[in-house]
Parts: structure tokens; C-alpha cells; sequence
């Protein structure tokens, strides 16, 4: 029942919404507040404006078509940790060292054995430390008088660790109390933005909850909308997630508004990595998340600023090491020497941009100090020609090459075909990262 009466707030909120009166005009003296707000586990057309016929996110869809939004982004690894990292800093992973989600474990070591958690949150530390030497975007932005507030998913301990100001995380392996945000509550949210307007501080948000992710718990009157259009429970059971977290971004967006910050904030959208369900069991399917495909690397990239950017729907390439230099432009910074991405707002630079590239690792490290030691695989797009580079150091195997124009969902390799190009963006990956041991 609780469930009902807020669907029909928010149903009652978003109408009040459309007769309410315009917020004020941004002060263009004043540092714009962020919020990034991050997917977690979903694919990148699980969304009714990338054509999903079924799945319904309404908010989503509506906040994609007041922002500049790329249809063909891209995050560098298909896992959780290493890719909330790269969001983070700017940084691919081997620049950061956080490649994985774990550390290096002994494979005879039990679970239950009090080495295995001593020898487990020492490599986690590691881990944080990493992370720590590197410039992170609320260090950059305390510097500035920001306040920060961390929710969802935080892997490198205590939130005060990347640099938040406010947090939930107390520092377990990847989210601990701030798990609760989006399933259970939002108000952490709307307590931190009143307290910052309060102290008349520029903010920024991290919101990233553990939705769509498993467990797929969504509440039964989405799950209801799904169970007829399609005989597996565990895609209703996903569908539904994506609904029910598409309605937390909804209430998110609609609060700021409402507060009068929609013209002074910057809202940046994406998914930490993709999600194919299995329609067998509760888990993701091949070519998804963890994966070298774009199944497991895509997503759609968000950049709204009311006033302030023009909206519109790009199918020029965007990746999450972008986000940094694209905040650092807007307060008028510059990105560090280490950052490799571009200012999403500098059109020329991005429609001259043909090739991004990437790379995925082990899921557990193998070396915390030696990225290349738990490399799988490097891949690169080129216009819409992708490779794939197995390393021999974790995978057998030779090089995959996908026309994603033709084969977006990359099952006709034409590596023996075509081995000039093989050849000429091996080159560029070699240019970019060896990635050799």
C-alpha cells in the first residue's frame, strides 16, 4: 500500500510540477551545484528513449530529453568498482590501479577462516589508498567550497575517503548504510541539499544506489506490470528494477527543481556497467557485465544544465572519463595532466573524436600494484568498428572485430577478414595502453 500512495505523490507532485513557477535565474557568479546520478548494472537500452519496447522510465526519458545526451557512451570496464572509480577521478583504471573488485585471495584460504578477513581488508586498504593518490571530484570541489554528500555504492571505505564532506558509507566492502538510498529512503538527499542551501554552500550529490542491481526485489505493483510480457520472472523481476529506479531519479530531479536549483545545477546521468538478464536464473547473461562487449561497457551519458545547455540527442562518442574535464570546464578548471577525456560541452572537440578506448580486468586482482597483471582484455572503437585484444596473460583466444553499425549486439567477427584494420587499431591500442605483463 505504501508503495501506491507514493506513486500516486509522485504522480500528483510531477503535475503540481508542470504550474509551478519558474525557478529563478541561475547567478552566473555562483558555482554550479552537480549531482551525478549513476545506473547500476543495466543495460544501455534498457531505457524508452533508446527504444526499448517494453520497460518503462518515463523520468529517465524526460531527462534525457532536457540534456545533451549521448546515445553512444561508453564507461572503460564492465565492473562495478573499478568504473565508479574512473567517475570519479577522470582516470582509467590502470592509471588509478583500481582494477577490480576485490583483492588477490588465496585460493585454499576459507571464508570463515580469520585470515581470510585480515588478509582481505588489508588488500581492500591498498585498494583505498589507491584511490586516495589521486585527485577525486569532491577533493577538487571541497577546495572550492563545496559541500559533498556520498550515497549507494562506495567501495573505497569511509565516504570521507574520497574526499565527500557528508556520506553514508561507514567503509564495508561496498556500500554498507549506503545502501539504503533509492530502496528504502531518499531523505539523506533532500536533508543534505537543505542543509547546504542553508549554509549557502555550492553542493554536489553522488547518487548511486544499488538499483537496478540483484537482488531484484522491486515492489509487486511494478512487478505486476511485467509478469505478463514475458514468461521469465527473472526479466519481469529486472524490468521491474528498472521502473522502480527510474521513479527514485524521477523524485530526485523533481526535488531539485522544485527546490529552485534546477538552473544552477548540473545533472550527469550513466550506468556503471551493463546487464543482460538471464532468463534462467537471478543472474546476468553472457556478453553483459564483466564482459569485453558493449553489452557490458555501453551506456547513455547525461549532461543537463538548464539555461545553460542546449538539449540534445548525439550519437557522437562520450565516455565516463569525460565527466571530470566536463565538471572542471564548467567551474572553469582545468583537468589535470593525467585526464584523458574531453569537455562534453567543446562540440568541435567531440565530433572530432573518432576512437575511444578501454579496458576490462579480472574480477578479483591479481597484482594491487600491477594493472596489467589482472588485464583481460583492451578493446577500442573506431567510428563504428570495434576490436577486441585478448591478454594472454588471463585469456586465450584471438582478436574480435564487430561492424557495430551492422552488428551492434557483436556476433559476426570479422577479424580474419579484414586483417588490415586488425591490424591498424591493434597500433592505436598499443599507442594508447601495451597492457603487457
Amino acid at each position: 500500500m505504501r508503495y501506491r500512495w507514493s506513486a500516486l505523490f509522485c504522480c500528483v507532485a510531477g503535475l503540481l510540477s508542470v504550474f509551478a513557477p519558474p525557478a529563478k535565474a541561475a547567478d552566473p557568479k555562483r558555482p554550479p551545484n552537480i549531482v551525478m546520478i549513476i545506473s547500476d548494472d543495466q543495460h544501455w537500452g534498457d531505457y524508452g528513449f533508446m527504444g526499448h519496447s517494453t520497460v518503462k522510465t518515463p523520468n529517465l526519458d524526460r531527462l534525457a530529453s532536457r540534456s545533451l545526451t549521448f546515445k553512444r557512451g561508453y564507461v572503460p570496464s564492465s565492473l562495478c568498482c573499478p568504473s565508479l572509480a574512473t567517475m570519479i577521478t577522470g582516470l582509467y583504471p590502470h592509471q588509478h590501479l583500481v582494477t577490480s573488485n576485490d583483492p588477490p585471495m588465496p585460493a585454499k584460504m576459507k571464508k570463515n577462516d580469520p585470515a581470510y578477513q585480515e588478509t582481505f581488508q588489508a588488500g581492500r586498504e591498498v585498494m583505498n589508498k589507491h584511490l586516495e593518490a589521486v585527485q577525486t571530484l569532491p577533493v577538487m570541489l571541497k577546495n572550492e567550497g563545496y559541500l559533498s554528500l556520498q550515497t549507494g555504492k562506495w567501495w573505497q571505505g569511509n565516504f570521507t575517503r574520497g574526499g565527500f564532506t557528508h556520506g553514508m558509507t561507514k567503509g564495508s566492502r561496498h556500500g554498507d548504510e549506503g545502501l539504503d538510498i533509492g530502496r528504502k529512503t531518499m531523505e539523506p538527499i533532500y536533508n543534505f541539499i537543505a542543509e547546504a542551501k542553508k549554509a549557502d554552500k555550492p553542493f554536489m550529490v553522488w547518487y548511486a544506489p544499488m538499483m537496478p542491481h540483484d537482488p531484484h526485489t522491486p515492489p509487486e505493483e511494478i512487478l505486476a506490470k511485467y509478469k505478463d510480457k514475458t514468461p521469465s520472472l527473472h526479466q519481469a523481476k529486472y524490468w521491474a528494477m528498472v521502473e522502480w529506479f527510474d521513479q527514485t531519479c524521477g523524485q530526485l530531479v523533481d526535488h531539485i527543481d522544485k527546490q529552485g536549483l534546477g538552473e544552477n545545477t548540473i545533472i550527469v546521468y550513466l550506468s556503471d556497467n551493463g546487464w543482460i538478464q538471464n532468463l534462467d536464473n537471478p543472474r546476468y547473461a553472457p556478453k553483459s557485465k564483466q564482459s569485453q562487449y558493449d553489452g557490458g561497457t555501453r551506456t547513455p551519458i547525461m549532461v543537463r544544465w538548464s539555461g545553460r545547455i542546449q538539449p540534445k540527442m548525439s550519437d557522437d562518442l562520450a565516455m565516463s572519463i569525460d565527466i571530470m574535464p566536463t565538471l572542471l570546464a564548467a567551474l572553469g578548471k582545468k583537468p589535470t595532466a593525467q585526464m584523458q577525456g574531453l569537455n562534453l560541452l567543446d562540440d568541435a572537440a567531440v565530433k572530432a573524436r573518432k576512437t575511444i578506448t578501454g579496458e576490462c580486468f579480472t574480477h578479483n586482482s591479481q597484482d594491487l600494484n600491477k594493472p596489467e597483471a589482472s588485464l583481460r582484455w583492451r578493446w577500442v572503437i573506431d567510428g563504428h568498428l570495434k576490436l577486441i585484444l585478448p591478454a594472454k596473460q588471463n585469456e586465450q583466444g584471438g582478436p574480435e572485430l564487430y561492424d557495430l553499425a551492422a552488428d551492434p549486439h557483436e556476433t559476426k567477427n570479422l577479424a580474419d577478414s579484414d586483417p588490415r584494420t586488425v591490424e591498424r587499431l591493434t597500433k592505436t591500442l598499443d599507442a594508447w595502453w601495451p597492457g603487457k605483463v
